[in-house]
This record gives structure tokens, C-alpha cells and sequence, in this order.
């Protein structure tokens, strides 16, 4: 018996739903068998067949040999069985459409880790950041967000997709607002040349919510990379800063120089000589006196950015200066920890060392002073004035 209502809705919500109408009548046709099956009546071996054209459901009783091979089919059909299909289509049917609809939302988005979207605050606490993304919604874990950024409910923000997972509950989509790589998509879409490959990223370093330092090189040599990632009077970078909530991105140009690379890396500070140990991978920096502090940056920040940049553990000392005063001043990468060391010797006028003081100041990756150890050496005796 034709059935042409059941399969123009069964069309309709296909079509609502954007779900193959056939996938929709297997997964039927296996919960009206599951249905069959409950019956004491019911064949050993049955399959229900729905007709793609009129709608008529059928179910064949099958006797099968030892090698399962059909040897025998009838029509098993119960009388009642309009009923049946007619209650478990209304009972499994829009679980049938959930169970589609989260696979092939997890299907789209395992598709997409590694992009960047867009999403909107839905709820903050102390865990997670509940962000809806349209069609589903995503995780930003505490870890995962920068210090001090407010998420306020309706505000819409860019996010990098971390991971996707699959869950009985579908897809559960962890992103990211620290990841280095949501500068570098960033950049993709507002920059158009690194989105047609003229211009490429060659590194990128970030403490995220602080300063970024991405290094670019042009394919192409009538384009200037580093001109077309800041843009006509800094909009293009400004966009991104705006978004990173006033995070500081420094544009450099990448070289395979290592020398020029490490200066470039150190902008805004002007170097005056790079030296380079290979073996060790060090580079010492040398650098004006009064460009050393721009050199080092707040809490080490520059010269650690620029380290990890390069990938080159990098030593700034500061020009020599003054007769009566040799100032050496040390700061080097080590790992994620920053160290500097000043020493200053005091000659009096007839050269006869005076004193010397020693300051060795250890700062680890977040910027705080670990240790400080002051002394002082007069004459012939050596004296710690402050151990912390």
C-alpha cells in the first residue's frame, strides 16, 4: 500500500534538516526492524524494506543457510504493523535526526581544528567560557584565555579551534585565545597577500596578551612584506591589535642571514653587532648603551621574544663607556628564563681597582625576580650584602 503523506514528510524533514532523505529511511528501516523484532510472533531473520517510491514498508522472513546465504523469503508483514511503523517513526525519528546532525557536525568541525572562528559569549564562570558558534557551541577552558580579558554575555569574539571531540552528546570543540597560531590566522584574513601565498609567515613567537613578534618574507619582489602586514597607516596590524585587545605585535622581516635575522628580531632597539657561536647556538648582541634596556624590554620581554624567534640563545652586552667606570652589562636567554648580571668596576685616578660590585638578578619566564645577590669586594675582602 502506497504511502505518498509518510514520505513527503519524511522529504520535508529531510530537507529541513539538511539530512539525506536515504540515510533517514535506513535508519528508519533498522528501528522498525528492531520494532518487529520484539514481537512474539516475529520471523528468526527478518529485514524491513521501505520503498523510496511509494512509502510501502514490507518485511521479508528469511531462512538463511550455515553460511548465511538466503535460502527462503516471505512476506512477514503483520497486519497491525501501519501502527507500529506509524509509533516508532513519531519515537525514533527525531532522535535518528539528532544522532545525524551531531555526526556531521563533528564530521564539519574535526575537518577544522587548526582554523579560527567566530563566537559568542553564552556563559562565564570560574572553568570555562561557553561560546555558541551558530550550530554548535564551544569550550574556552580557563587555561585557554588571556589573563586579564573580560568575556562579557553577547560580546563576539575570534577564537583558534584546539581540538574536537566526540562525545554521545556531539562534538565538543575546545578553542583557544593564547594560541601563537590565532596571530598568524589573524593575519591571514586581514592580510590578503599571506592569504594568496605572496607573502609567508616564517615564525612567530607570543606572550599572549603582551607582545607578539611574527617574522614575514615575500615571495614576490615587488612586495614588501613587512609594508603589507602593517597596512596604509598601520590599519591592517591595528585590526589585529584591536581584536588581540591592544596586544603589541612587532612585524620584522625575515632573513636567512642569522646576523640580520637576530637584529631584525630585536626591533625596536637599534643593534650595533651580532657575534655567533654556532657550536653553542649563542649569539652575542652588542649594543649602544642607551639602547640596551629598549634591548632587554620590560621584564626581559624583547630579548626573550626575539630568542624564540631566532631560535638562537641570544647575549646583549652594552658598549663599554667612561674612564673612570667599565660597565659590562649581560643579559641572556636561557630557556624560558631571562638572566642579568651587571658588573661594574670603580678605578680611581691612579688605576688601583676600588671596588667591585656585582648585581646577578635571576627573572623566570613570567617576568617575577627569583633571585638577587648583591657583592661588594673592597680591598682585599668580599662581602654578600643582600641574599634573597
Amino acid at each position: 500500500m502506497a504511502n505518498f503523506e509518510f514520505l513527503e514528510a519524511l522529504g520535508q524533514i529531510a530537507r529541513d534538516q539538511n539530512i539525506d532523505e536515504g540515510e533517514l529511511l535506513i535508519a528508519l528501516a533498522n528501528a522498525l526492524l528492531a520494532a518487529y523484532k520484539r514481537r512474539p510472533d516475529s520471523a528468526e531473520d527478518a529485514e524491513v524494506e521501505i520503498n523510496p517510491e511509494t512509502g510501502e514498508i514490507k518485511v521479508w522472513g528469511l531462512e538463511l543457510d550455515l553460511e548465511g546465504n538466503v535460502t527462503k523469503e516471505w512476506d512477514a508483514t503483520p497486519e497491525d504493523f501501519g501502527r507500529i511503523a506509524a509509533q516508532t517513526a513519531k519515537q525514533v525519528l527525531m532522535q535518528l535526526i539528532r544522532d545525524i546532525q551531531r555526526r556531521q557536525m563533528y564530521e564539519e568541525f574535526a575537518n577544522r581544528e587548526g582554523d579560527i572562528v567566530s563566537g559568542t559569549v553564552q556563559q562565564n564562570d570560574n572553568r570555562y567560557t561557553l561560546l555558541d558558534l551558530g550550530r554548535v557551541e564551544a569550550l574556552l577552558p580557563q587555561a585557554e584565555q588571556i589573563a586579564f580579558e573580560r568575556y562579557e554575555h553577547g560580546a563576539r569574539i575570534k577564537v583558534y579551534i584546539v581540538e574536537v571531540r566526540k562525545t554521545s552528546k556531539g562534538p565538543q570543540i575546545v578553542v583557544s585565545r593564547t594560541h601563537p597560531a590565532l596571530v598568524a590566522k589573524l593575519f591571514e584574513i586581514e592580510v590578503p597577500e599571506i592569504a594568496n601565498g605572496i607573502v609567508e609567515i616564517k615564525a612567530l613567537a607570543r606572550e599572549p596578551g603582551h607582545r607578539s613578534k611574527i617574522a614575514v618574507a615575500s615571495n614576490d619582489a615587488m612586495v614588501d612584506p613587512v609594508g603589507a602586514c602593517v597596512g596604509a597607516r598601520g590599519s591592517r596590524v591595528r585590526n589585529i591589535t584591536n581584536e588581540l585587545r591592544s596586544e603589541r605585535i612587532d612585524v620584522v622581516p625575515f632573513s636567512d642571514d642569522p646576523i640580520e635575522f637576530i637584529q631584525a628580531a630585536l626591533q625596536p632597539a637599534r643593534v650595533r653587532e651580532v657575534r655567533l657561536n654556532e657550536e653553542e647556538g649563542i649569539a652575542t648582541v652588542i649594543v649602544h648603551d642607551q639602547q640596551l634596556s629598549l634591548a632587554i624590554g620590560k621584564e626581559g620581554q624583547n630579548a626573550r621574544l626575539a630568542a624564540r624567534l631566532t631560535g638562537w640563545r641570544i647575549d646583549i652586552r652594552s658598549e663599554n663607556e667612561g674612564n673612570e667606570e667599565e660597565v659590562v652589562e649581560e643579559v641572556w636567554t636561557d630557556g624560558d628564563e631571562v638572566v642579568d648580571e651587571t658588573v661594574l668596576t670603580v678605578v680611581d685616578e691612579d688605576g688601583t681597582v676600588e671596588a667591585v660590585v656585582v648585581d646577578d638578578i635571576s627573572v623566570n619566564a613570567d617576568g617575577d625576580v627569583e633571585e638577587v645577590v648583591v657583592v661588594q669586594e673592597v680591598g682585599d675582602d668580599v662581602v654578600v650584602e643582600d641574599e634573597v
